[in-house]
């Protein structure tokens, strides 16, 4: 069976989108799939020179990257992947993103095939201008919902939300969380620390909060804050942190390799995501198989995480001393439940009986 995962970026992107597409592509590989992901990089024309994309190869999934528009790290247009698409004999086109272009052009190519669609939708965008934008590409948008054949839902949040905004009839939904792979969590040894650590993983935009947990820095003089992604936002935060007295207890870490960011996990004190906008919190989900508490702003769906044990929740707007005691109060459990955490095996196995119904 021949099926296309098409994203907006791929490994060795960091990101929930990013992280759920390498784990399910690289279990249908063993399977006995024939996978290809799909994805684009912004444009860079010495990567590319005059050909529209490039293949490789990660782990044994084909990976082929077509140039994009993507202003401000953002909606990843790249038409080429129309075409591409339109051209080749899959069985299964399986959509991810409804915040970017590719699943677009993906039902668009449908022609016939299967399509299956993972939205990450959460509802808004990431700021006033990406607001507009989102309301005006909603039209197209719902297309997609129309075209699909069956809509993944990594959380009830987001279900709900899909059911709301686009009257998608009950039939075409299901609800599947993203996995994790609880053996890989097992036996990490972390790293040594003369301090206590906050940790914060993710893409680096205005709307995942990074800011309120660098405000809160000066109330924890014990403490430093490790920060692992990348984006454009990040010239701002570390403004904030220069002008906050905070920037020599701040790591930034751009790329890790897997094994890197498990030991990173393991070694945190706490892990915090106060983003305002979240279709699941993969993430979250993987601080906690760590066994570290965690911290995140209610409102999305990492409120699904919230237990008043080993997650708490915060509403925005996030103040920055209720962040610092509420750090410093949680510091000293470990997040010893894992709760709601579906296996990343178990995941596929439910993937591939939505691949195969006729």
């Amino acid at each position: 069976m021949k099926i296309a995962q098409v994203c907006p970026r791929y490994h060795p992107d960091i990101g929930g989108v990013e992280t759920h597409v390498k784990a399910i592509s690289e279990r249908l590989v063993k399977y006995g799939l024939d996978i290809e992901v799909i994805c684009t990089n912004p444009f860079r024309k010495s990567v590319y020179g005059k050909t529209p994309h490039r293949e490789e190869t990660i782990n044994e999934v084909k990976v082929t990257r077509f140039r994009s528009i993507a202003p401000n790290d953002a909606f990843f247009f790249a038409p080429g992947i129309y075409n591409y698409l339109k051209n080749r004999d899959y069985y299964v086109i399986h959509a991810h993103s409804y915040h970017a272009f590719p699943a677009l052009f993906a039902a668009f190519a449908k022609k016939g095939r299967k399509l299956v669609f993972t939205p990450y939708y959460h509802g808004a965008g990431h700021s006033f201008i990406r607001n507009i934008l989102l309301k005006s590409y909603r039209p197209l948008g719902a297309r997609i919902f129309k075209k699909a054949d069956k809509v993944v839902c990594v959380s009830q949040f987001e279900l709900n939300l899909i059911k709301k905004h686009f009257n998608v009839p009950a039939s075409k939904l299901i609800h599947i969380p993203n996995g994790i792979n609880l053996d890989e969590f097992r036996d990490v040894k972390p790293l040594e620390r003369k301090h206590k650590t906050i940790l914060f993983v993710g893409r680096l935009e205005k709307y995942k909060g990074v800011q309120h947990i660098i405000q809160a820095l000066p109330l924890l003089e014990e403490y430093r804050l490790e920060i692992v992604g990348t984006g454009l936002y990040g010239q701002e935060l570390k403004k904030l942190a220069s002008k906050l007295g905070v920037s020599e207890r701040i790591d930034w870490i751009k790329e890790l390799s897997r094994a890197e960011l498990l030991r990173h996990y393991k070694s945190a004190d706490v892990f915090v995501m106060p983003s305002q906008f979240e279709a699941y919190g993969i993430t979250v989900a993987e601080a906690l198989a760590s066994g570290v508490p965690c911290i995140v702003a209610t409102g999305s769906a990492l409120e699904e995480f919230v237990d008043d044990e080993t997650c708490i929740g915060m509403s925005h707007p996030i103040e920055s001393a209720l962040l610092a005691s509420t750090i410093e109060s949680v510091c000293s459990r470990r997040a010893n439940k894992v709760k709601n955490l579906m296996d990343w095996d178990e995941v596929v196995n439910k993937l591939t009986k939505i691949y195969d119904e006729k």
